[in-house]
This record gives C-alpha cells, sequence and structure tokens, in this order.
C-alpha cells in the first residue's frame, strides 16, 4: 500500500473505490465510525488509536429537539431572570462552551443530556443548534460525569448537592462512587444526606435552593422539623404565604415557623381527698399520662391496697358501664 494510502486508512477516510460502489440511498445510512483504528498492534496500531481519540473528543451540532433530559435532577427550581440572561448572551454572542451528551439507549437517533441542561433549554427557545461533545456511556457512568461537572460548579448549593446524593445513593450507588462523583470525603457526604433523608423531598422543592442557607442552617432546619414532628401538611399555609418570594425568603419563612415556640398549658393537677375531706394524693393529666402521686403519711397505706385491689375495682367500673 502507498503511503498516502496508508494515511488515508489512519484517518478513517474510505478509499475512493468505495464512493462509488455506494448505494443510491448512502446518505441515509450511517457510516462506518472513524473512531475505529484499522490497526491494533505495533506502532501504527499506537497512531491510529491516538487519531480515533481525538476525532472522539470532536464537536458536533445537534438539533435541539433532538435531546432529552438525562441523569438526575441537580437544580431545585429555576431562577427565571438567569434563564433570560443565559438566552440573550446565547443570541449574542453565540454559544462559547460546549455541553456533553450521550446517545439515547432507549431511542435511535436521540441524545441525552449529561452536563449543560440550561444552555440546551436556552438553545432550543433559541432555535439554534447544540454545540456537543458526544461519549457513549453507561447509567452509571452519566451520573458521575455528571456529579464531577456539579462539583466543579460553584453555583449548586448544599442542599442541590445533598438532594443528589440522596438521589445516587437510591439509584444504587454506593457511598465510594457518590464521593467520587462529587469530590466529597464520607463524612460531609453522611451529613449530606442526613439533612436529605430528615426533610421531605417536598418541602425542599417548595423552598427550592437557598443559596444563602449552607448546611449548618439546613441541618437546623431538619433538626427542628423532626423535633416538632411537624407534617408538611401543616407547614403548607406558610409555603403558601411566601409564593412569590425568593427561595431564602421561603427557607427563613419554614425555619421562623418551626422555631416559634408557644406556651404549654401546665398540666391539670386536683387534689383527690378521703373521709372528712382529708388530702389522699394528687392527680395529674398531661396529655394521654396520669400521675397518681400519695403522701405516704396521708395515705396510711391507702396506697398499697389500691394497688392490689385496682383489678376488681377496674372490673366494678366496667360493670356499671355495661360491659
Amino acid at each position: 500500500m502507498a503511503r498516502k494510502d496508508l494515511l488515508k486508512g489512519l484517518m478513517g477516510d474510505m478509499p475512493k473505490q468505495a464512493d462509488r460502489t455506494d448505494p443510491p440511498d448512502a446518505e441515509k445510512t450511517e457510516a462506518p465510525s472513524p473512531a475505529r483504528p484499522r490497526y491494533s498492534k505495533g506502532a501504527i496500531g499506537a497512531v491510529s488509536q491516538s487519531i480515533a481519540e481525538l476525532k472522539s473528543r470532536a464537536l458536533i451540532e445537534v438539533p435541539a429537539d433532538m435531546i432529552d433530559p438525562g441523569g438526575l435532577v441537580d437544580r431545585l427550581g429555576e431562577d427565571q431572570a438567569e434563564q433570560d440572561a443565559l438566552k440573550a448572551s446565547l443570541q449574542e454572542y453565540g454559544q462559547q462552551v460546549p455541553v456533553l451528551l450521550r446517545h439515547d439507549p432507549n431511542e435511535e437517533g436521540r441524545y441525552q443530556v449529561v452536563y449543560g441542561r440550561r444552555r440546551v433549554a436556552a438553545l432550543k427557545a433559541l432555535n439554534m443548534p447544540v454545540k456537543a461533545m458526544v461519549r457513549d456511556l453507561n447509567d452509571r457512568d452519566l451520573v458521575i460525569a455528571q456529579g464531577q461537572e456539579n462539583a466543579a460548579r460553584r453555583d449548586l448549593t448544599f442542599i442541590e448537592k445533598a438532594n443528589f446524593a440522596r438521589q445516587m445513593r437510591d439509584g444504587g450507588f454506593d457511598r465510594k462512587v457518590i464521593c467520587d462523583a462529587l469530590h466529597i470525603d464520607k463524612t460531609v457526604i453522611s451529613r449530606m444526606l442526613s439533612v436529605a433523608d430528615a426533610l421531605p423531598f417536598e418541602l425542599i422543592a417548595e423552598i427550592g435552593a437557598a443559596p444563602a442557607a449552607g448546611r449548618d442552617r439546613w441541618r437546623m432546619l431538619a433538626d427542628r422539623f423532626e423535633a416538632r414532628d411537624r407534617p408538611l401538611k401543616a407547614l403548607q399555609k406558610t409555603l403558601q404565604a411566601t409564593e412569590g418570594l425568593s427561595s431564602d425568603q421561603r427557607f427563613e419563612a419554614v425555619l421562623a415557623e418551626l422555631t416559634e415556640t408557644k406556651a404549654k398549658p401546665k398540666p391539670a393537677e386536683r387534689t383527690l381527698t378521703g373521709q372528712d375531706d382529708a388530702p389522699l394524693a394528687r392527680a395529674k393529666k398531661s396529655g394521654r399520662k396520669t400521675v397518681l402521686t400519695f403522701d405516704a403519711k396521708q395515705a396510711d397505706g391507702f396506697e398499697d391496697w389500691l394497688i392490689d385491689n385496682i383489678a376488681e375495682i377496674h372490673r366494678d367500673w366496667l360493670k356499671a358501664r355495661g360491659e
């Protein structure tokens, strides 16, 4: 083979003869992948492999309507002002940073976003193609790539990262994979998960990203939610009142509601008397619990008799009720 033909083979070009034998509808059929090296051994194989790797990093343009969501939810809510600003920037300057896509494993010819969802949404609204790198990724590699991209971004808040970690764990990924994906050690991941598990996702979603609330304040909210045993339904009125406010303001409103302390009524206490109205005991009722307290000197052994005969007294009480 001539040297120029050898170089053609390395670059993945088809010989000219092949062009003449293509079927009439060749443009409709998928050409052999240029990333597949023709040689796998020796120096030529190494060069071919390097060329294939370079080609796999090439950018392509994909119609935005051929791209679907993929991976896990990483953002809580959408800041419309930020999205509008992104659209204006893309319209004026074009797309400067590519997104990462993978081939949709379930539908031929479509793609899924690995990262760059906001850019894809903005370009779709502008009816502009999306500049993208495309990788062959399985589900595990997809969420790891998404997590690593998230870890490098400073605009994701604590609760968004915590929710991402929770989704990974619930998806069957072990702690090591979660740590690798987010570049966070096991201790921090455990703290994130403790917050995400203590609060219903519905409440987290209602509050939103809350960028000003860090780990400590989210931990405080989670602790107070658990301590007060407040069902989500009880907080709906507070959340409805914050409609239209920022997520930080919604967070503060919920925290204030859970922090509010109301004076609890003191348990009712009665003095039980016997013959000649002599005091025998004190009865204190609190919730579903009633406590009898006897003064041994005043009761003079009555408390012991009561304990010994409580079963018979209870039977007489039931009989009087017709039971």
